[in-house]
């Protein structure tokens, strides 16, 4: 019961502000909160302290205990849903698909699919030498084990 109450809460706190979404929730068992959220834009301080009122002044503390962590998904972290891969356009990604590991720009991100785009040196087809070929892999999402952001510096 109150695991449903704080996820109506929750809910409604995303619905209100629609440039954000929910990566990961859970309740542990002495009733320890935790929300991962992320955004469309990013996410600030301020918006996790939003999440984190919409939920802590909709709770009685006199009728259930509780502590509340609202955190946003960390730059390491793996994407885990399809909005955060159209906010990574132009992003270089290290994807894991069933079947092999590739890193590539992110240039496309639908609904059911990614584009991922990188060069790679290969012997001229006629000839000594290499030439640069550009490469292009469309993977499915249900596909997709693990991607991540590579950071560069």
């Amino acid at each position: 019961m109150f695991k449903n109450t704080v996820k109506k809460l929750l809910e409604t706190a995303l619905i209100e502000r629609s440039d954000l979404f929910l990566i990961d929730f859970s309740i542990q068992g002495d009733n320890q909160i935790k929300v991962i959220i992320d955004g469309d834009n990013g996410v600030l301080v301020e918006d996790c302290m939003f999440v984190s009122r919409a939920i802590e002044h909709n709770l009685d503390r006199e009728e259930q205990d509780f502590s509340l962590e609202v955190m946003s998904a960390g730059a390491t972290a793996p994407l885990v849903n399809t909005r955060q891969y159209k906010k990574h356009l132009n992003r270089v990604l290290s994807v894991k698909t069933t079947s092999e590991q590739i890193e590539g720009t992110l240039t496309e991100a639908t609904d059911n699919n990614i584009i991922l785009e990188w060069k790679v040196r290969e012997p001229k087809p006629i000839g000594k030498g290499k030439v640069t070929v550009k490469k292009q892999a469309n993977i499915a999402y249900e596909n997709i084990v693990e991607a991540k952001v590579m950071i560069k510096f």
